[in-house]
């Protein structure tokens, strides 16, 4: 009993907060503004929680398993979750169906927490479906809005799609193999025909779920329609939650067959920082430009994972996806608080944003700037990083690809930029009010953005944990 509480501690505390929530909900209620105050409060707590009493082991035969790193990972995840608390308070107190959204985040985030805890294929598979459920009906919560149920129809029409695949790949692998768990797999591939497919069926599920090209076709169009914390949710919680498991899995699982996989990630990482910056370069809608840049930051992401040394390839995308949380909450934040009280979200309605508000103006240049990838931020950082662990393998020419999508990224994220500090606008944005714990959280992010680069530390801290 003490292993069990020990080692399932964040999905326990977890748990307890979801069911803590659906009690309020049944009960006669609090009002918003006093229950948002206790949610934020809890889930500060469940992220200090993530620093204490942990331990490394397994449960049920295997099935579920915990390392340090794990552990960090899903500390990340909370990170991102208390931010976002913070960062959309005010749309949440104007929300009528408030701790249903908690109930339905929390949710999809213990999916996601037994996700990365996953240790055979069983739980891989029911943890993905709790992961991602809940987060079709996030996207359907601004209910007086079309394009929010067209946005949750897309989310769980192309969700099933990938689970169907996902469902196929673990079935031809339990045929060729004949053995679900992680530990066993790995000692019984040889790289046959059945089993490369079986990686195939496997890879384009997480390629789903990744917005990697060409299975990126449903992002724009949910980042848009959802709300924009949901849409935060999907961008930075999600998408941290699969790279971590889609990193494990190929370590791991399927680390006998590398040389193919790493074929399979080389080309789509290529195609996705293409198409990921073509299709931003020309987007005008603040929302689908942080949707195809999410998109193109997925193939950097993939360049990391590409490294011949797990060692460096786990550390370099943990940090850069750690940055990436910071960057991306800022920028969605930024743009969250001014579509809340003017309902603009054109990048051409941002001119002259600097004149009104040169607060938001500069966390949102510092988190360009990030995801950019220029320096001193973070962003340049964890950048150099990935290349750094991508040219382990010696493919120089995916390293130059690779280095040349980065400039061209350049070009779109300045042009925001531009636009927020050097051009005039006849009818600037009014002074944006800021509700104080989205202040905090952008400070927050900010500082991060600045000081997670400097603190070498940080990444030290990272290897040791591996």
């Amino acid at each position: 009993m003490n292993d069990f509480l020990t080692l399932m501690k964040p999905e326990l505390v977890l748990t307890g907060i979801i069911f803590l929530l659906l009690f309020v909900k049944l009960g006669k209620g609090i009002k918003n503004e006093p229950l948002l105050l206790i949610i934020q409060v809890l889930l500060l707590l469940n992220f200090l929680s993530g620093f204490f009493f942990n331990e490394e082991g397994t449960l049920f035969d295997g099935m579920y398993l915990t390392t340090n790193m794990i552990v960090l990972q899903k500390n990340i995840l909370n990170l991102s979750v208390y931010l976002i608390s913070l960062l959309f308070a005010g749309w949440f107190k104007k929300s009528e169906h408030m701790p249903e959204f908690f109930m339905l985040m929390l949710s999809a985030l213990l999916g996601m927490f037994f996700l990365i805890s996953s240790g055979n294929l069983l739980m891989f598979f029911l943890a993905l479906e709790l992961a991602t459920i809940p987060v079709a009906a996030m996207a359907n919560f601004d209910l007086d809005k079309k394009r929010s149920s067209e946005a949750a129809m897309k989310m769980i029409l192309s969700s099933a799609f990938s689970s169907g695949i996902l469902l196929f790949g673990i079935s031809l692998v339990y045929g060729a193999t004949g053995s679900i768990s992680f530990a066993e797999i790995p000692l019984l591939l040889y790289g046959t025909p059945l089993e490369i497919l079986a990686l195939v069926f496997l890879f384009g599920a997480f390629a789903f779920k990744l917005s990697i090209v060409p299975f990126h076709l449903w992002t724009a169009d949910v980042y848009e329609g959802a709300p924009m914390a949901t849409t935060s949710f999907l961008s930075v919680v999600s998408k941290g939650a699969v790279a971590f498991v889609f990193m494990a899995t190929l370590y791991k699982v399927f680390q006998p067959m590398e040389t193919v996989w790493y074929n399979m990630l080389m080309i789509l990482s290529i195609a996705t920082m293409i198409i990921g910056n073509l299709f931003a370069l020309r987007q005008q809608n603040i929302k689908r430009f942080l949707a195809f840049s999410s998109i193109a930051q997925v193939g950097f992401i993939m360049v990391g994972i590409s490294s011949s040394h797990p060692v460096e390839g786990v550390t370099s995308v943990v940090y850069f996806i750690l940055i990436y949380i910071f960057s991306n909450l800022a920028a969605f934040g930024v743009a969250a608080a001014i579509a809340s009280q003017t309902n603009k979200e054109e990048i051409d309605d941002y001119k002259g944003l600097y004149k009104t508000n040169p607060f938001l103006s500069w966390v949102l240049a510092l988190a360009l700037f990030s995801l950019a990838g220029i320096p001193p931020t973070a962003g340049f950082f964890g950048k150099l990083f990935l290349l750094t662990a991508g040219a382990s393998k010696g493919s120089y020419l995916f390293i130059t690809i690779t280095a040349l999508n980065m400039i061209i990224s350049l070009y779109y994220y300045l042009r925001v930029i531009r636009s927020v500090f050097m051009e005039k606008n006849e009818k600037p944005i009014e002074k944006i009010k800021i509700e104080p714990s989205a202040k905090l959280a952008l400070i927050i992010c900010g500082a991060a953005i600045v000081l997670i680069g400097l603190l070498s530390w940080i990444y030290d801290y990272i290897q040791s944990l591996i």
